[in-house]
C-alpha cells in the first residue's frame, strides 16, 4: 500500500508537505499541492481515514439518529426526503454518514454522548425525536454539535430545522373555510410532537381569523399513525354528524380518515371534505387524491447537513431554518353540500 512517505519521495518533498498539501493547508504553494496531488494519483495512494481522523481529531462524517424508524414509517417516505437531502449535501462537502440505530432500551445503556464518541462523528442530526425523549436534555447539555430537526431548541452548538407549520396548517383550514365550510375537525399528532403543538396553533387561529367557534370535541389524537386515525374518526364522525370537513396533521392520518369515511358509506368529497399535511407520494394517487399541505423534506435533510456544518466551522450566523409550505388542492375537497 502507498504511503505519504512514498509520495514525499517521488516528489522530492517532506513528509509534512506531503501532508499538509493533501489536506490543502496554504502554507503549501500551489504548485507544490498539484505536483502531491498528482503523483499521488500515480501511485494510487488511498489515504487511511481512521489515521487522519486521530491526527486531526476530525472523522469527516455526520450521524444521523432516526428515532421511531420502523417498517411502517416506510409508507410515508418522509424519513427517506430527508436522508436524501443530507446525503446531497454531505456528498457536496465531502463528508460521509453514519445511521445510528437506537431504541429506548439502548438509551438506557448508552448516552447520546458515548453513542456519538463511539462512532467518531464530528456531529448529529437528529429526526423523528419526542419532546419527552430522554436524549434530547443530553443533546442539550452535550457539547456535540447537533441540529435537530422540528425540535426547536438552539445552544451554542445546537440548531434546529423545521417547516413553518402554524402557518402551514392554517392554510389548509383557510382553504376549508373559502370553500365554505365552518365545521371543521382536526385529528392531530400526539402531544409529545412540536409539529403537533404548532399544527394545532395554526388550526385555532384561522378559525379565530374566521370568527368561527372552536368545538374541543371535534378534535381527535390520531398518534400520526394511519389506524388510529381511523379508530378516531369513526368515532369523531359517527359522534358528529354535522362536521363537513377535517383537516389532518399529517397524511397518513389523513388516509385513516378516509377509510373511516368509506366505512361510514361517507362520500369524499362530496358529504366529506379532507386535508392532510405533508404531501408524501400516496397523496396524489391515492383515490380520490389527496388535497395536502407540502412540505420540502429533501431540503429540510439539506439544510439541516448544511447547519450542522456551518456550527462545526463556527460560521452560523443563525442556528435555526424555517421553510416554508405549499398548499397543494387536489380532489379530496370541494364545498359543502348545505350547512
Amino acid at each position: 500500500m502507498t504511503t505519504i512517505k512514498d509520495i514525499a519521495k517521488a516528489a522530492g518533498v517532506s513528509v509534512t508537505t506531503v501532508s499538509r498539501g493533501l489536506n490543502g493547508y496554504s502554507d503549501v504553494s500551489e504548485k507544490t499541492r498539484e505536483k502531491i496531488v498528482r503523483i499521488a494519483k500515480e501511485l494510487n495512494y488511498s489515504p487511511n481515514t481512521l489515521a487522519r481522523s486521530l491526527v486531526m481529531n476530525k472523522s469527516k462524517t455526520f450521524g444521523l439518529l432516526v428515532s421511531g424508524l420502523n417498517q411502517s414509517s416506510a409508507k410515508d417516505n418522509i424519513t427517506f426526503g430527508i436522508l436524501a437531502g443530507i446525503n446531497k449535501f454531505v456528498g457536496e462537502s465531502g463528508y460521509d454518514i453514519v445511521l445510528f440505530s437506537t431504541t429506548s432500551t439502548k438509551q438506557r445503556e448508552k448516552t447520546y454522548t458515548q453513542l456519538c464518541k463511539e462512532r467518531r462523528v464530528d456531529g448529529a442530526i437528529i429526526q423523528g425525536i419526542r419532546t419527552d425523549d430522554p436524549y434530547l436534555k443530553e443533546v442539550v447539555e452535550s457539547d456535540i454539535p447537533c441540529v435537530l430537526i422540528d425540535i426547536p431548541l438552539t445552544t451554542p452548538s445546537v440548531g434546529y430545522v423545521t417547516t413553518d407549520n402554524i402557518l402551514g396548517a392554517k392554510k389548509a383550514v383557510q382553504h376549508l373555510i373559502h370553500m365554505g365550510h365552518t365545521r371543521i375537525g382536526f385529528i392531530n399528532g400526539h402531544g409529545f410532537a412540536f409539529v403537533s403543538q404548532q399544527r394545532l396553533i395554526g388550526y385555532e387561529e384561522a378559525l379565530k381569523e374566521a370568527t368561527i367557534p372552536i368545538n374541543q370535541e371535534w378534535i381527535g389524537n390520531g398518534e400520526f399513525c394511519e389506524v388510529a386515525a381511523e379508530r378516531v374518526a369513526l368515532k369523531l364522525l359517527e359522534d358528529h354528524p354535522e362536521i363537513t370537513a377535517v383537516f389532518c396533521a399529517s397524511d397518513l392520518m389523513a388516509l385513516g380518515v378516509l377509510k373511516a369515511a368509506r366505512k361510514l358509506g361517507m362520500d369524499v368529497p362530496n358529504e366529506l371534505s379532507i386535508v392532510g399535511f405533508d404531501d408524501i407520494i400516496l397523496a396524489s394517487y391515492v383515490t380520490p387524491s389527496l388535497t395536502s399541505i407540502a412540505q420540502d423534506t429533501f431540503q429540510i435533510g439539506y439544510e439541516a447537513a448544511k447547519l450542522l456544518l456551518s456550527i462545526l466551522e463556527n460560521e452560523a450566523g443563525s442556528h435555526v431554518v424555517s421553510l416554508g409550505t405549499e398548499l397543494k388542492v387536489r380532489e379530496s375537497t370541494k364545498p359543502p353540500r348545505q350547512q
